[in-house]
């Protein structure tokens, strides 16, 4: 069974709009600390970085200029998210963009002082998950620093059909 890319995206795009709106009610927690042992010291460092990434990931596969946001920021939801508004675009332009073939032909990459060969499938799936994985790392933190959580999980978002329903009977989304 091969799953439809846009339902990832889909997925993504929602859990992106569901941090902007507890960023916007809550923007002390873009700077909450993450601890001295990583690259990024702040929940917003993390969020930039989110961003960042996948820029710089579509601006290598096009063989553009690659992008650099440390004006960007760390503790601005509009800039951030600005920036994510960005790169979102870039990708979806970018998987419109390739035909079907060159999906999976392997291309050399520069990244953080390595090279890297890859599919363009490859690094968008990695793109994808790198996201997901990086929200995860944020709610983890945020929990931990007593910011209360809401379901982020993809069962309970609105990408493919299904529902949740609240002990009362209620559906919930």
């Amino acid at each position: 069974m091969e799953i439809d890319g846009n339902v990832l995206i889909g997925y993504v795009q929602w859990e992106r709009q569901k941090w902007h709106d507890c960023f916007e009610h809550h923007r002390e927690a873009l700077q909450t600390s993450l601890g001295p042992h990583g690259d990024n010291q702040t929940v917003g460092e993390v969020v930039k970085h989110i961003f960042s990434a996948e820029k710089r990931y579509i601006e290598r596969l096009t063989d553009e200029p690659l992008t650099y946001t440390t004006s960007i920021p760390n503790d601005n939801v509009g800039a951030l998210f600005g920036l994510g508004q960005q790169s979102r675009q870039a990708l979806k332009d970018f998987i419109e963009s390739v035909p079907a073939p060159s999906w999976d032909i392997l291309k050399d990459f520069e990244s953080v002082g390595r090279s890297l060969k890859a599919t363009p499938k490859k690094i968008i799936i990695h793109v994808l998950t790198h996201e997901i994985r990086h929200w995860a790392q944020i709610a983890t933190v945020l929990r931990l620093n007593g910011f209360k959580g809401d379901f982020h999980d993809f069962i309970f978002s609105p990408v493919l059909v299904g529902e949740f329903r609240a002990e009362q009977g209620r559906v919930s989304r």
